[in-house]
């Protein structure tokens, strides 16, 4: 009798791998599945970087705008910050 066993017990093993294969948590669907995730996240994590790169633009643009504006005002206008000394200094004319 023993000898039966040996491959009935070998046939069991190898029909619960083969059902964990097709149904369980390594199973092909789920691994199609796992990867239709990543692809949808990696398409959202794109989209996110794209936002932020233009936000980041729009940034830049603001703070070089109001630093061309500052300078204008300070040359043009002599305008000065809070608690901060203006002094001009004419040149020799000849």
């Amino acid at each position: 009798m023993t000898p039966r066993i040996v491959p009935l017990v070998l046939l069991l093993l190898l029909a619960g791998v083969h059902a964990q294969l097709w149904t369980g948590r390594g199973s092909l669907a789920h691994v199609q599945e796992m990867q239709e995730k990543i692809a949808a996240q990696k398409a959202a994590n794109e989209q996110a970087r794209l936002a932020n790169d233009r936000l980041a633009s729009e940034v830049q643009d603001l703070r070089d705008g109001l630093d061309m504006v500052e300078e204008k005002a300070r040359s043009e206008l002599g305008m000065v910050k809070p608690n901060e000394i203006y002094v001009q200094i004419a040149g020799n004319r000849r």
